[in-house]
């Protein structure tokens, strides 16, 4: 689910509540070291994701927040601000010549460029909750 959240909007409270858990408390946060991941640039964004009025021409950036059963993907362009909800059942990376995260269909594409190389261990931390929350062990060989 994808919403505006330029402005307060009660309907993204309810849901990302509801699908991806409430936002960590701040002694959870100070335990696992943040749960907020620097910039990614993004270089390409499903058509779903495009909102109709969104073109990526210019640069634009997203981050990854981390909720207790999925996660989160803040995204800008010019001065408006889209949240994309995706439980952790929901959630494929994919890493190529870029970096991309996949749920239901839709995608956004990040490059792997300077700061792709500073969210990397972000990323191994993402994956390892996503491991443990599923219980998928097969990835500990």
């Amino acid at each position: 689910m994808v919403f505006n959240t330029t402005h307060k909007n009660e309907d993204y409270d309810i849901e990302s509540a509801s699908i991806v858990g409430k936002p960590f408390g701040l002694l959870q946060r100070i335990k696992q070291g943040g749960i907020g991941s620097g910039r990614f640039m993004i270089c390409k964004v499903s058509p779903k994701l495009n909102l109709g009025k969104l073109k990526f021409s210019e640069i634009d950036y997203g981050n990854i927040e981390l909720r207790p059963k999925g996660i989160i993907v803040h995204y800008t362009k010019k001065l408006e601000r889209f949240s994309w909800i995706i439980p952790y059942y929901r959630l494929a990376f994919y890493n190529s010549q870029s970096f991309s995260i996949h749920s239901n269909g839709n995608f956004i594409q990040f490059l792997k460029n300077k700061n792709y190389k500073e969210n990397k261990k972000f990323i191994d931390k993402v994956v390892q909750l996503k491991n443990d929350f599923l219980n998928l062990e097969y990835y500990d060989y």
